[in-house]
């Protein structure tokens, strides 16, 4: 009895999931919403005369538009649950018919000649994401992706910290050593803990042998989702003086988020103390690609960007974004996009927003629990926020890292998408088992569940990865 009724609660969940995939996979009735926005856009320009562009052979441009959906079928279903692998996240439908009404237009948000609405729309939601985080006064902008924002960010720093060193966890992204070697700042990656954390005695080392400049702290790493122990880093940086970035490029938006850890809570509740952070709202935002964002605590840091142009600003004495960004031509769309997501879905505690992203994270403790309480797999340590990574339980790395390989391959025949990461064998030190240490790196499999679907989907989720392990293990 118990199994029929377990058997009818997983076909009532499946139910459901399949339901809630027709609701939202390529949905379409946002399109007419789409058609009503263009029509009241239009009457704002009713006085020109007309300069209709209508589309010239109508026949070849659909043709033409058909075999690009062809095209774009050759792609790992991304919006989907049972896509788990990489942080790749579907737009909102606010999001996408906002940028597409803009697209219009397509304003550029380096200077208010090319938008002047977006980029007023650009301030507005800029400040909501700053407010977040507890700033109410900073200085900040959208730009093309994390990359360019912590670009910038380390820029500033080296501008404030001439000739010091920069230094990130050994988890921090690589871009981190890349942007410094760009930027011509001296960087040093510092080791991790078990935990793919910073490890605070290694930064001490560093701290008594050279003279740091910046120390970033990774607010959720794009491997594990390991946060930085952000208190430690800031008792720190009252004694050494260095500059604090936080790179929350991946997990910024969990500061909303009401499920974390006790110890991952607290690196949150200070973000407000760091000198700048950098966060992504085409990651866990729900935008399009690209669209990240740089915030700094201190709005004097914008005397760095000060530039002449001969022509670009001459329309209005306010400020222009370009006057506090590196990049020059923006999308406006971007702006707008994220300013229709917040308006619908506000980025505050409590609200449907941020209990999508605790969704996620229910979803992944559900998936580690699983995992952890089954003997074929092995886990380094309990999610932080909604990334999860396991391997094979094996006598080898060198065998677990096979086994993990085979299982990616053989979920993905039955329409599960996992990732694969290269990880530190020392993450598997302190496992029960011994494993032989023939590798230095143990290829694991990990499933970022950043979909509030996700939590709807975990029973399906894991009988598929259940089935396609026992096909790998001879089970």
């Amino acid at each position: 009895m118990a199994k029929q009724k377990t058997d009818a609660g997983h076909k009532r969940r499946e139910s459901k999931s399949k339901s809630r995939t027709r609701s939202y996979v390529f949905e379409k009735d946002s399109l007419g919403i789409l058609r009503s926005a263009l029509i009241e856009l239009e009457k704002g320009f009713s006085n020109l005369p007309s300069a209709a562009d209508q589309i010239k052979n109508r026949a070849r441009f659909e043709e033409t538009i058909l075999k690009v959906a062809d095209r774009l079928k050759d792609n790992y279903p991304y919006f989907h649950p049972l896509y788990a692998g990489q942080m790749l996240k579907p737009p909102h439908q606010i999001a996408r018919i906002a940028y597409m009404l803009a697209m219009w237009i397509n304003p550029n948000n380096h200077a208010l000649d090319g938008g002047r609405a977006s980029s007023a729309m650009e301030k507005e939601a800029v400040a909501e994401i700053a407010g977040m985080f507890g700033w109410e006064n900073h200085v900040g902008h959208l730009a093309g992706g994390g990359t360019m924002a912590n670009l910038e960010a380390l820029w500033i720093a080296g501008q404030l910290k001439p000739g010091k060193k920069i230094v990130a966890s050994e988890q921090a992204h690589y871009t981190h050593s890349r942007i410094s070697g760009v930027l011509g700042l001296d960087f040093e990656p510092v080791e991790c803990d078990h935990g793919g954390k910073m490890d605070i005695d290694a930064l001490k080392k560093i701290l008594t042998a050279v003279d740091v400049g910046t120390v970033v702290a990774t607010i959720g790493t794009t491997a594990t989702g390991s946060v930085d122990p952000l208190p430690q880093l800031l008792d720190l940086r009252e004694q050494y003086g260095f500059r604090l970035h936080a790179d929350a490029a991946y997990g910024g938006y969990f500061v909303l988020a009401d499920n974390l850890r006790p110890v991952t809570k607290s690196s949150f509740d200070r973000l407000s103390e760091v000198d700048s952070i950098v966060v992504d709202p085409h990651k866990h935002g729900l935008q399009p690609y690209g669209c990240g964002c740089v915030i700094f605590r201190d709005p004097a840091v914008a005397r760095f960007y000060k530039h002449d142009s001969p022509y670009t600003y001459f329309t209005s004495k306010d400020m222009h974004l370009g006057e506090i960004s590196l990049e020059c031509s923006r999308a406006g769309a971007s702006a707008v996009g994220l300013w229709a997501t917040q308006k619908f879905l506000p980025p505050v505690k409590g609200g449907e927003f941020a209990k999508s992203l605790s969704a996620g994270r229910e979803a992944a403790l559900a998936m580690y629990e699983k995992i952890s309480a089954d003997r074929r797999f092995v886990v380094p340590f309990p999610p932080e926020l909604d990334i999860v990574v396991w391997a094979p339980a094996a006598r080898k790395i060198s065998e677990m890292s096979r086994l993990s390989r085979e299982i990616f391959d053989e979920a993905a025949k039955r329409n599960l998408h996992l990732a694969l990461a290269e990880l530190p064998a020392g993450f598997f030190d302190r496992l029960p088992a011994k494993i032989e240490g023939d590798r230095d790196t143990v290829t694991c499999l990990r499933s970022v569940l950043m979909k509030p679907e996700h939590l709807v989907w975990i029973d399906r989720i894991w009988d598929i990865l259940d089935r396609s392990s026992n096909v790998v293990l001879d089970m």
